[in-house]
């Protein structure tokens, strides 16, 4: 079963972020993100985070919609969508969508990108989603499938990924190394309905993206 965090960043198309909560087991809000449960048309199991950032009005609606309610202090160690991954992680979900981590604060996107290595080491699947984008982690292999007017950029997320071999994709690659800080992977091309991404040594972020 997946679990899905809604976190305070942006998401503009509603209609199209929808798809990753369908099916969720699991809805967390990361305190502010609790903004685009409504949007998005799901109602969330858990609140968590400080609640500094939670509209007064929205924390009372999900009070009364008998949301879980989770407080920490605001003098923390972790954001509020780690602490949400930590709950899910906690509760045995496999699989960790974020909708809403990616947004005009730098600091926080890269964080929670840095969260999936998290959640890859804690043996589960994780993505950072939202209209335009899918990040994901690649230590061994992953499929990824091919939608419209989305390319596909491998970037090394260890000092180096080694052994890099792909099928399906307009630049190939058959056992090729990407080192940390190299753009040699960036806006790649599918030719086939489904992409296969493999390394034998580090790790690789994954990015389908659109203009």
């Amino acid at each position: 079963m997946t679990a899905v965090i809604l976190s305070g960043g942006t998401i503009r198309d509603y209609s199209y972020c929808r798809k990753y909560a369908e099916d969720a087991g699991l809805i967390i809000c990361a305190d502010g993100g609790a903004r685009h449960a409504a949007g998005l048309g799901v109602a969330p199991h858990v609140l968590v985070g400080d609640f500094d950032s939670i509209a007064p009005d929205e924390f009372e609606r999900l009070k009364s919609m008998g949301v879980q309610m989770i407080r920490f202090p605001e003098e923390k160690d972790k954001t509020d969508t780690e602490l949400a991954v930590d709950f899910a992680i906690e509760k045995g979900f496999k699989s960790i969508i974020i909708l809403g981590g990616i947004g005009t604060r730098l600091d926080h996107t890269l964080a929670n990108i840095f969260l999936l290595k998290k959640m890859l080491d804690a043996g589960v699947e994780g993505m950072l989603a939202d209209e335009r984008n899918e990040v994901t982690p690649v230590r061994g292999s992953l499929s990824l499938r091919r939608e419209p007017g989305m390319k596909l950029t491998l970037l090394a997320l260890s000092e180096k990924a080694s052994g890099i071999t792909t099928t399906g994709l307009y630049y190939p690659l058959a056992g090729d190394t990407l080192e940390l800080g190299s753009t040699r992977g960036v806006s790649n091309e599918f030719e086939a309905e489904t992409a296969r991404v493999s390394v034998a040594d580090g790790l690789l972020l994954a990015i389908k993206s659109r203009d």
